[in-house]
């Protein structure tokens, strides 16, 4: 009798779990379909434009996320709350905005960035906003404990802080984050416009 509880109870995890799961990537499609949208409605600046940076989110979406080794492309959130992040990656609410001189941080769940354990020193990342794109390159990979927020600091220049749950295979179970630091190298730092903050 115990087994068969068991069994039904591993049961019913699995199906939540793969469940959420399914339903967190129609969200993700949704958004990306959403940023495919408006980009295309009203396309970017080939040469990004720090004086019109929009600080806020348009019908759900406040950028697009990509990596090019991976072939990875996603449309990030606003928060990272459960809400936020059950459908994929989102914006660290307290961070900048891609084209401010300031740390920009994107966190997801580690089984949407699974792949991410193949990122290294040197790959690059790119953030496509409404007012541009923005490249940047990985310059550290480390892992920290779950609460420490010191990689969320200000920074004096651009940089983009990625993070997820580490190890990665470990889901909802695991205790360390995976870190990724960079910093923006197109365009160069130093070419902003006056009052783009």
């Amino acid at each position: 009798m115990l087994g068969r509880v068991a069994t039904v109870g591993g049961l019913i995890l699995l199906i939540t779990f793969f469940g959420d799961l399914a339903v967190g990537m129609g969200e993700q499609q949704h958004r990306n379909t959403v940023l495919r949208q408006q980009l295309a409605v009203q396309p970017a600046p080939a040469t990004p434009r720090p004086d019109k940076i929009q600080p806020y989110p348009v019908d759900g979406v406040d950028f697009g996320l990509r990596v090019p080794k991976l072939g990875y492309s996603a449309a990030v959130a606003e928060g990272t709350d459960t809400a936020a992040l059950n459908a994929g990656p989102g914006h660290y609410s307290d961070t900048a905005w891609p084209g401010q001189p300031d740390n920009v941080g994107v966190a997801a769940h580690n089984v949407y960035w699974i792949e991410f354990d193949r990122l290294q020193v040197g790959d690059a990342v790119q953030l496509e906003t409404r007012w541009g794109t923005y490249s940047y390159r990985i310059t550290t990979r480390r892992v920290v404990a779950a609460d420490d927020r010191t990689i969320l600091v200000h920074t004096f220049g651009p940089r983009l802080t990625l993070t997820t749950c580490w190890p990665l295979w470990a889901g909802q179970f695991a205790t360390q984050r995976l870190v990724f630091l960079a910093d923006q190298v197109d365009p160069p730092p130093g070419r902003f416009v006056a009052g783009a903050v």
